[in-house]
Parts: structure tokens; C-alpha cells; sequence
């Protein structure tokens, strides 16, 4: 039979929310107990082993994906909490399996001997994960094993919690609106005292930091996007470093860098900290020039000015890119509207990789703001899955931007859904939201064209962690294409967006990347440097960082760590959005700049990259595609020139 998508709960009935969770979460854990109660039960040397291990991770799949998701957007509160406790059991269950000596055995046991390549990869990688989980250690370091691996996933997710859940808001004068456009200022009424309101919600406060005048209000709202968590996640923070520097050691790792680093295409701790101070290194000299060109510019409104800092940056780029580059933001948002970019994004990339997104407004979701689409694939029998677009603010949602699974597919048995989680306004977009929503688009791209193979393995966004952002990262880059643009990028007069100033816009864009660079660098740095070293002062290290990477000075008594959310997932390797940034440059080499839709490039790409999700490694699927092995040479040029 034909799989379908979920048929999920009405969004105003909690109840039906509550029974929705139990059973996609205590049923398929339920199921994986008894899996492996099963595999626990062959005869050593059974082939059967190796399916029933894709049988028990599909439903552990099942039950992180709609535990991990609920947790982060469900609007009622005492839901999230049920979807977190269901993620701590889910993951308990995990951490257990993994130190599981007979279900170990088992799997070693499997004959190899007729084996497919993508079964040999399946076996290879589960007994690869058992060694790296420690079931070969004797009772008693398992045991120790058992219980940090699970204080490490309860200490991450009170990480992301307090992330979440620590929205702080700013009152100003409402002078301090002035620059901001029209639209936001009518979304900022004043109050009875003369006072307006910005939070720490993206559309608040990156139109704000880019366009108000007032450098003391400024200050004044970015202070409080960066104390987001502070102080409840510092000592979350350490302990977090603490139980992950012990458990690597505990496995024979010199620390958690080496650890993590040993499934990635890095390789070690130590080349994290290499790559690191190359790119810092590669990205100088742009980064100074930049720097000063700024500096001078902000010296003409304060003289008296020593260092541009962060609370200052991206007002003044702004104003630089507009009286150098003739860019003007205000002028470029009015051909952005939320609604005609979201269907533009569609329209592109279906047209991109033959793909149809058919609304399902009938669908229901856990919020009215959600819209559903069923995708289809060009030639293929049957649907290909089903995406949801979570893209606005509200109380109590991630407030980032992600992608998150709500199925992962298995060919003939589900069908894969993926959701995006992002926190757009509802009226015009800057460009540099559209670029990422484009960006993290890409993730379910990615999620739905690889949900079609056997092996859960090998299901959706499953290439190793420090590739994953390449293939979004490369999507990018149509949305600076002018001609790509012009099809969904027009004004309220339907006048489509001028070439020129697109050509202009990427101009402006190229400008300040070399302080971009810097400053992911100093981001990859805390992620690295914090868990090499477990520094006792946290924001003393952080700021130490800052004057060693970054080009801005940092706000005094701020606390960027505490809501730096990629130190729970991406732990020490933050360092992968750089290093994937090098593949993706590479990666659209191949693309013909003058037809960025030539359909035999793009059918290559999406079939020998994205639709192989997990099945072979990163620099294998690259190597398909471009015909020869990865090279630094495009990003180098980029950065150059």
C-alpha cells in the first residue's frame, strides 16, 4: 500500500494534540523495546539482524522527530513540556540500546558475505556507533556512560528551553524609531508614556539594530538580544562542557572536539582549531579594509569614536552599502512581500528540481499560521512527501530558524515530512531574510528528496554534520540572481525588481564579507574553544574570543554564550557552517551562471546529492557530482575578490 502523510490533530483541540504525541512517541518506543527484544532473541550469525535494526530505528526515528518538534512549536505550553519529557524517554531508550552488550554481538555477528554496499554502510555504521557509545567498556563505565549521556541530553534541552522561553523586551522612546520604516513603525504603537516596545523576536530587532538612529537605543535592544538565557544557561552551559568532556574521555578521546570530530569529514579536534585560524587568517585582510571604511564612516557622526561595536555594525554597514553602493534597504524591501517570496521560493524551486508543491489548505496543523503542501516529483508514480512552512513569530515557538522533521521517509513504508521553523513578519522582507529563508528551505529539500531509501540511515539531511549546511548554503545563491528574482520580487505595483539593483544589492553584499567571515570564526571559535578548554569564566573566555576573531567590540556585561543555541546540537563544531560554506562554492562552480536552471546540472545535483541522502560519504557524493574531488579554490577566489 501506498504510504500517506500524517492526518494531524485540529489546531485549537489540545486533547487530540496530547493523544497525537503518545502515539508518536510511547507507541513506536513501545515498538522499539520490542524489536529489540526480538534481535536480543537470534541465533548469532542470523541475517535477520540488520532489518530489524532498520525496523527499531524507524520508530525511534518516529519518536524524536514528533517529540523534538512538538517540544519547539506546539503553542500550549503543558504540550511542549509532554513533547520534552518524550524526547528525555526517547532518548534514554537510545542511550540505553547503544550500551546494549547482546544486541552488540548480534549486529557483529551479522554474515557479511552478500551484503549490498548500502547494507555493508548500515552495518558498519551501527557497529561503529555501539564502539563509540562504549559497549565494549566493562559494567561499570557503561553504567557512568548511561547516566551522562542522558544528564547531557537533559542539560540540552533546558539549553534550548531557556533560549526559547527567554524573550526579553526593551522600552524606548518612540524617537528611537526613527530611520525604521513605515510598516514597523505602525507595528510599534506607542504607549500612554510615549514608550514603544522592541523584543528580542527577529522581525523586532534586526530591522531595528539595521535602520534606528538613536546609537543608545541600540545599544540598549542588542544588550538584550545578547543577554537571551543569561544567566540561567551559564551554569547549564558548564555542566554541559563538563559531562561531554567526561564522557569522551571516558571513551578514550583526548576530549569532546576529538570525539565529535571523528564522524565528520574534518577528522579531529585539532583541525577544527587549524581551519579555524586559516579562514581568520585568509579573511584579514578583507576584514580590515572593510572595518576601516566603516570606522571612518562612523567617525564622521562621533568623532570621538575608538571602535565600531556590534550594537553599531550592521547600522552602519547599512549606511555605507547605501551611500557607496547606492543601496538603500528601505528601497529594496518594498519588493519583498512575505507573501509573494514564499510562493516565489516554491515556483523556484520546483521549477529547479521538477518538483510541484500542491497547497493542502484543507490540512490541519498545530497552528493556523501553518500551511501544508504536498510534493510531487516529475515522472515519479505517487507522492514524494509533504513540507510545512511554520514561518512567523509567537509566544513560546523556536525563535530561530530550522528545519525540523515531523516523519523521516522510508521507501514503500512512509512518506517523509519535514517542517520549516522560521520567525518572519507578515509584511515586507529584507533580503537578507529572503536568503534565508531560501537557506533553510534547503534543509527540507534535502529532508523530502532523500526520504525514499530502504534504510532509515540513510533518510533525509543524514550526510555527516560538517556537509549538511553546503547544499543550503548553495541555494543562496538564486535568490541573488536577478533574473530569478524578477519572476516574484515586484512592487505593490507589480514592477519586478531593477537588474541593476540587484547587481548593486550583490555588491553591496560582497562588501563586509570578510568581517562576516571574522565574525563566524570568533562563533566557531566559543564552540570549538569552550569545550577543548572548559574555561571556569565563561564570558571572560567569550570576550577573550571576541578580541582574537572577531572585528567588533563586544557590549560590556553581555552574555553572547547563553543564547548561542548552536552549542547544543552543533556542540564543538559550529566550525561546519564555514567549512561547508567552501563545499557549497564549489559545488555551484558547476552551475552554468547564465542558466542557473540548465536541467542537466540541476537533475545531477538533486539526484547524486540531495536524493542520496546518507548513503555514501560527503566528499563521495561531491566527487559524483563534480567529477573530481572537492576543492578550496571558488571559496578562496570569492573571498579575494
Amino acid at each position: 500500500m501506498t504510504p500517506t502523510p500524517l492526518v494531524l490533530p485540529p489546531a485549537d483541540d489540545t486533547a487530540a494534540w496530547g493523544a497525537f504525541l503518545q502515539e508518536r512517541t510511547t507507541a513506536p518506543l513501545a515498538e522499539a523495546g520490542r524489536v529489540a527484544d526480538v534481535l536480543r532473541a537470534l541465533e548469532p550469525g542470523s541475517g535477520e539482524a540488520l532489518p530489524l535494526w532498520n525496523d527499531l530505528h524507524i520508530a525511534l526515528a518516529n519518536a524524536f522527530a514528533a517529540s523534538s518538534l512538538l517540544s519547539q512549536v506546539h503553542p500550549d505550553a503543558g504540550l511542549r513540556s509532554a513533547a520534552e519529557a518524550a524526547e528525555q524517554e526517547a532518548n534514554r531508550f537510545q542511550t540505553a540500546l547503544m550500551l546494549d552488550p547482546v544486541l552488540y554481538e548480534r549486529l557483529a555477528a551479522v554474515p557479511t558475505d552478500g551484503l549490498d554496499p548500502a547494507a555493508h554502510r548500515v552495518l558498519a555504521d551501527a557497529l561503529r556507533a555501539f564502539r563509540r557509545a562504549g559497549v565494549d567498556r566493562d559494567d561499570e563505565t557503561r553504567e557512568r556512560l548511561r547516566v551522562l549521556g542522558e544528564r547531557e541530553n537533559d542539560l540540552s534541552q533546558a539549553f534550548g528551553r531557556h533560549i526559547r522561553d527567554g524573550a526579553r523586551a526593551t522600552q524606548l522612546p518612540a524617537s528611537a524609531l526613527a530611520g525604521l520604516p513605515d510598516d514597523y513603525v505602525e507595528a510599534h504603537p506607542q504607549a500612554p508614556d510615549g514608550t514603544v516596545t522592541i523584543t528580542t523576536d527577529y522581525p523586532d530587532t534586526h530591522p531595528f539594530l539595521t535602520f534606528s538612529t538613536d546609537a543608545e537605543a541600540r545599544h540598549a535592544v542588542m544588550s538584550a538580544f545578547l543577554d537571551l538565557a543569561w544567566p540561567e544557561n551559564d551554569e547549564v552551559l558548564r555542566e554541559l562542557l563538563a559531562v561531554r568532556d567526561e564522557r569522551a574521555r571516558l571513551l578514550g578521546y583526548d576530549g569532546w572536539p576529538d570525539y565529535d570530530a571523528e564522524v565528520k569529514m574534518i577528522g579531529s579536534g585539532a583541525a577544527i582549531g587549524d581551519f579555524i585560524d586559516q579562514i581568520a587568517r585568509e579573511a584579514s585582510a578583507a576584514a580590515e579594509r572593510d572595518a576601516a571604511v566603516l570606522t571612518e564612516r562612523a567617525r564622521a557622526d562621533r568623532p570621538d569614536l575608538e571602535h565600531l561595536t556590534v550594537a553599531d555594525a550592521r547600522f552602519y554597514t547599512e549606511v555605507v552599502r547605501r551611500e557607496r553602493y547606492e543601496v538603500d534597504a528601505h528601497e529594496v524591501r518594498r519588493y519583498f512581500d512575505f507573501t509573494r517570496v514564499r510562493q516565489g521560493l516554491l515556483d523556484v524551486t520546483g521549477r529547479l528540481f521538477g518538483l510541484t508543491w500542491t497547497p493542502v489548505p484543507d490540512a490541519p496543523t498545530w497552528h493556523d499560521d501553518v500551511a501544508a503542501y504536498d510534493v510531487a516529483l516529475a515522472g515519479a508514480d505517487g507522492p514524494l512527501g509533504r513540507i510545512h512552512l511554520d514561518l512567523h513569530p509567537r509566544p513560546g515557538k523556536y525563535n530561530h530558524a530550522a528545519q525540523f522533521d515531523l516523519v523521516p521517509g522510508v521507501e514503500g513504508r512512509q512518506l517523509p515530512e519535514g517542517v520549516l521553523v522560521c520567525n518572519f513578519g507578515r509584511g515586507l522582507m529584507e533580503h537578507s531574510e529572503v536568503v534565508t529563508l531560501f537557506h533553510e528551505f534547503g534543509h527540507l529539500l534535502h529532508h523530502v528528496l532523500a526520504g525514499r531509501h530502504q534504510w532509515v540511515r540513510f533518510s533525509g539531511v543524514a550526510t555527516e554534520w560538517d556537509f549538511v549546511e553546503a547544499p543550503s548554503q548553495m541555494l543562496e545563491e538564486w535568490a541573488w540572481d536577478a533574473d530569478v528574482l524578477a519572476g516574484f520580487a515586484t512592487d505593490a505595483d507589480g514592477r519586478a525588481i531593477p537588474a541593476a539593483l540587484v547587481a548593486q544589492m550583490r555588491a553591496a553584499e560582497e562588501f563586509g564579507k570578510g568581517v562576516h567571515a571574522r565574525t563566524q570564526m570568533y562563533y566557531a571559535s566559543i564552540s570549538y574553544r569552550f569545550h577543548a578548554e572548559r574555561p571556569e569564566d565563561l564570558t571572560a573566555r567569550s570576550r577573550e574570543l571576541s578580541e582574537q576573531y572577531a572585528v567588533w567590540a563586544a557590549l560590556p556585561g553581555t552574555h553572547f554564550h547563553c543564547g548561542f543555541g548552536h552549542l547544543g546540537g552543533y556542540t564543538s563544531a559550529y566550525y561546519t557552517y564555514m567549512w561547508s560554506l567552501v563545499i557549497a562554492k564549489d559545488l555551484f562552480s558547476a552551475f552554468d551562471a547564465e542558466d542557473l536552471f540548465a536541467p542537466e546540472v540541476t537533475t545531477r545535483y538533486r539526484d547524486r546529492v540531495l536524493a542520496a541522502g546518507g548513503s555514501k560519504d560527503a566528499a563521495d557524493l561531491v566527487e559524483d557530482f563534480l567529477g573530481r574531488p572537492y576543492e578550496p579554490a571558488a571559496f578562496t577566489a570569492w573571498l579575494e575578490r
